[in-house]
């Protein structure tokens, strides 16, 4: 089965910090990278490293050639990537001792490109392929409502967390993935607990603590995180998403898949950098391998 992704393309700023900084404090970095990002570029690299078919959907401006052939480097199919005015989409990211981190996104082309594109994106979707979809791009639930409409899959990662943009893509989600935070705050949003959000499939990632998958009829699968000493935490859960979503359109199991998808995103948080350091389906088979 094919994913389609639309999702955000950003040029990432990481700046190794002391600690985050607090309000009005200044302070002094001790490195600067800047490397390929963005929740929808994480999670379209993490399923094309998965070994998974990957369209993307999204926009990069006058500045993103880069960030456009680097994403087709990884063997993500970048045909419905177009230029736009204005900037590419970029992100600030502190990121402290402990591996924690603090963001500031620019939308940039995440938001400027038109309606028209998604259409033309699925026009030759098929039944049972998956859309992916982050809070980093417009019209999500334009584009939920037409992969609905066409039998596909809708996998929504619902962050940066805002309740009307849930809310617009709710009736059209299969998969709902969130972490622990996040589905707090939309259970509390809806007047519900988490485990009673009122979706086919909810995901919930715990970090270190693992991830709980749960379905509408009461099925619960638990996944255990894998002991590994963090660097970098930035793009962990895009990478759990990516890996989870190619395994499950390769035909994986729920746990098999929330295992491969635990163990890419432990792989991960090992290397600094978002999307450039999402590890392979080959580096995360030999670190299962070695952890059994």
């Amino acid at each position: 089965m094919t994913l389609y992704n639309l999702g955000s393309i950003n040029a990432d700023h990481v700046y190794d910090v002391p600690h985050l900084p607090a309000p009005g404090e200044t302070l002094a970095a001790k490195s600067l990278t800047i490397g390929l990002g963005g929740k929808g570029t994480n999670q379209s690299v993490a399923a094309a490293r998965a070994g998974a078919k990957v369209f993307h959907i999204g926009a990069v401006g006058s500045d993103g050639a880069w960030a456009r052939d680097r994403l087709a480097s990884y063997g993500v199919d970048v045909r419905f990537v177009e230029t736009v005015e204005g900037p590419t989409g970029h992100a600030i990211i502190n990121v402290d001792q402990s591996a924690e981190n603090a963001i500031v996104l620019l939308q940039g082309a995440n938001f400027a490109f038109p309606a028209a594109l998604i259409t033309r994106a699925l026009e030759n979707a098929e039944v049972g392929d998956s859309l992916l979809l982050q809070n980093e791009t417009g019209f999500q639930a334009e584009a939920a409502q037409i992969a609905q409409e066409k039998g596909l899959n809708v996998v929504y990662s619902a962050a940066p967390f805002s309740v009307s943009a849930i809310k617009a893509v709710l009736p059209y989600i299969t998969l709902l993935a969130v972490n622990e935070i996040e589905a707090a705050q939309l259970a509390e949003a809806l007047g519900v607990t988490p485990e009673g959000l009122d979706v086919p499939e909810v995901l919930i990632t715990r970090g270190k603590d693992g991830a709980t998958w749960r379905s509408r009829s009461g099925e619960v699968h638990d996944c255990d995180s894998f002991d590994v000493t963090p660097v970098d935490t930035t793009a962990a859960g895009d990478t759990f998403a990516g890996f989870f979503a190619a395994a499950r359109a390769q035909g994986a199991a729920v746990p098999e898949a929330m295992r491969f998808a635990s163990a890419a995103a432990a792989l991960k948080v090992t290397r600094s950098g978002a999307a450039d350091a999402i590890p392979t389906r080959e580096e995360v088979e030999a670190f299962l391998a070695k952890s059994s």
